[in-house]
């Protein structure tokens, strides 16, 4: 089943001589438990798909389809709602509240939701750990380093019950150890069902991926499954 289905999207910004088209007759399914890794140059209409994929920004045509419901016919709250138990995003600019801790951090998504406070901060020291962070749990945001944040914000992203991963180049203030942890982290939660959208520059990131999609201009111009025959792709995804 597709979990996340986006159907003739195209988002224009502007009117006449001054109308921008971000996105044009886009089509992309995204079935649980995959991935799907989105790469193509700047202004390519990357980050408007994430946004428009995530209820975070509307489009000017076309639907989009989560879990079967229509973003359309859904009130404000209701989307608020979906966001908090249904889709987690990582931003490029972290997003981290400045007075909560890295595992509160983690954990508010769960405790908006209902779960109790001492669950919700076992549930995030765990993806903290599982991120090399549980010695900073305890640390604000200014005291973490820009790789350090990211991987907070990827820790919030995929604790609890969430069903749809979104996030804009999740690896890009990582060196290539952290890179590779995110990426198995993001892969772990495929393997429990998850459906994700990572936005990335990185190739062999991408190569991680069981589909990758070509954006140029604001419209798909390809879109490729990795070779994993090739035993150097093949390892990330045992």
């Amino acid at each position: 089943m597709s979990l996340l289905e986006l159907h003739d999207i195209s988002k224009s910004y502007g009117e006449g001589a001054t109308e921008v088209h971000a996105l044009e007759d886009i089509n992309l399914s995204v079935d649980d438990g995959h991935l799907v890794a989105v790469m193509g140059p700047s202004g390519s209409g990357k980050s408007t798909l994430l946004t428009i994929a995530g209820s975070l920004e509307e489009p000017t045509l076309g639907e989009v389809r989560i879990a079967g419901a229509s973003l359309s016919t859904m009130s404000r709250n209701d989307k608020a709602r979906l966001r908090r138990r249904t889709i987690g995003y990582v931003f490029q600019d972290f997003n981290l509240l400045p007075g909560l801790t890295a595992a509160e951090n983690v954990a508010l998504p769960l405790e908006l939701d209902g779960v109790s406070a001492r669950n919700a901060h076992q549930a995030g020291l765990a993806a903290l750990e599982q991120l090399g962070l549980a010695d900073r749990a305890g640390h604000y945001p200014d005291e973490l380093s820009g790789g350090e944040r990211q991987r907070v914000a990827i820790a919030r992203s995929v604790v609890g019950e969430r069903r749809l991963l979104l996030a804009d180049e999740p690896s890009g203030a990582l060196d290539s150890t952290n890179s590779e942890a995110v990426m198995r982290m993001i892969l772990d939660a495929c393997k429990r069902g998850v459906a994700a959208v990572v936005v990335t520059h990185d190739a062999h990131l991408a190569s991680w991926a069981d589909r990758v999609v070509f954006l140029r201009d604001g419209q798909v111009v390809d879109h490729v499954a990795p070779d994993l025959s090739d035993s150097s792709l093949a390892t990330p995804r045992a």
